[in-house]
């Protein structure tokens, strides 16, 4: 069972950064692919990056390439996102999922999901 909380959220300036992290309290974690989806408010929620199990593969949006990372760390059952540049149009509540699909970029394709956690970013 996979068992995914987000954390790490909150107010930050435009051009700061902010680092997220999901914990996993099941057993399996290295077993899936995880990606990183995000939601603004009135708007689709949005893949943002995703990782393979072993964490050798990596893949973003075009939108946050060369400003975010995706990172894993298996022996701690634990996803990151580096966020770094961030701008006003990177404000959304952010969700980890847990799936068996490698370069998965479609939510359908995740079977477990966080709760999520929000980022705001100011002017």
């Amino acid at each position: 069972q996979v068992q995914l909380v987000e954390s790490g959220g909150g107010l930050v300036q435009a051009g700061g950064s902010l680092r997220l992290s999901c914990a996993d309290s099941g057993r399996t974690f290295s077993r899936y692919a995880m990606g990183w989806f995000r939601q603004a408010p009135g708007k689709e929620r949005e893949f943002v990056a995703g990782i393979s199990s072993s964490g050798v593969s990596t893949y973003y949006t075009d939108s946050v390439k060369g400003r975010f990372t995706i990172s894993r760390d298996n022996a701690k059952n634990t996803l990151y996102l580096q966020m770094n540049s961030l701008k006003l149009e990177d404000t959304a509540n952010y969700y980890c999922a847990a799936g068996s699909t490698i370069y998965a970029r479609s939510s359908e394709r995740y079977d477990y999901w966080g709760q999520g956690t929000q980022v705001t970013v100011s002017s």
